[in-house]
C-alpha cells in the first residue's frame, strides 16, 4: 500500500463534521508520512467557524502544518485544481450530509465542492468518508445516487450508536490509507456499511 501512497498527490478536503476533525487530521498525518503529497482544502464553514472541538485557527494551523502549505478555502482558488491537474485522487474527509447533497446534485457553491468538481473533469478517482447524523434518512438518497456515480467511492462506513442515533453512519477513519489504495485500483472496499459487532 506504501507504494502506492508515495509520492501521490491527494487533495484531502474538510467540511463541517466537526467532531470528526481528530480522527481526519491523524489519517492526514499517517499519508504525509507514507510519502504522499497533501493539497488541504477546507469548506468555507470548516475553515471559520470555532467549536467545542477547535477554534477555526488551531484546526487551520494543524491542517497546513501537516500538509505543509495554505488550506484552499475559496472556490476560486480551488477552481484550478483540475485544469492544472494537480491531484490523482480526491479525498473528502469528513463529508457531511451537506457536501454529498451538493455533490448528488451537482451544485457548486463551496471550496469542497469546487475542489472535488474541478478534479473530476479528468476522471479522477474521488473517496468520500461521510460522517452525518441523517445518513439512513435524509441524506440517504444522495449517499445513494453517489453510490451509483462514476468515480465515486467510499470509505467503509460505521452505524456509531444504532440505538441512539440509529440513522447516523461515520466512516472509520482509520481505513482511508487503505481506501485510497483500493481507489487508485478502481476498487470499493467492502462492506461498505457495518456494525462493529461484525
Amino acid at each position: 500500500m506504501n507504494e502506492i501512497l508515495k509520492g501521490l498527490r491527494i487533495g484531502y478536503v474538510m467540511t463541517g463534521s466537526f467532531c470528526t476533525f481528530s480522527r481526519s487530521f491523524e489519517q492526514a498525518e499517517a499519508l504525509a508520512g507514507a510519502g504522499a503529497e497533501l493539497i488541504p482544502i477546507m469548506s468555507e464553514n470548516a475553515f471559520s467557524t470555532d467549536t467545542r472541538f477547535g477554534t477555526a485557527q488551531e484546526n487551520r494551523s494543524r491542517f497546513e502544518k501537516i500538509c505543509g502549505r495554505p488550506v484552499i478555502a475559496t472556490i476560486a482558488d480551488a477552481e484550478p485544481i483540475g485544469p492544472k491537474s494537480l491531484t490523482d485522487i480526491m479525498v473528502v474527509a469528513p463529508c457531511t450530509s451537506n457536501t454529498a447533497a451538493k455533490l448528488a446534485g451537482g451544485i457548486t457553491d463551496t471550496a469542497a465542492s469546487m475542489a472535488v468538481k474541478s478534479h473530476l473533469r479528468s476522471g479522477k478517482p474521488v473517496l468520500l468518508a461521510i460522517a452525518s447524523n441523517d445518513s439512513l434518512l435524509g441524506s440517504a438518497k444522495n449517499i445513494g445516487e453517489l453510490f451509483n456515480r462514476k468515480n465515486y467511492y467510499f470509505v467503509p462506513m460505521l452505524q456509531d450508536d444504532i440505538e441512539k442515533k440509529p440513522a447516523s453512519l461515520v466512516a472509520e477513519f482509520s481505513m482511508i490509507p487503505q481506501a485510497i489504495a483500493a481507489a487508485m485500483n478502481g476498487v470499493q472496499l467492502r462492506p461498505i456499511i457495518y456494525h462493529r459487532d461484525m
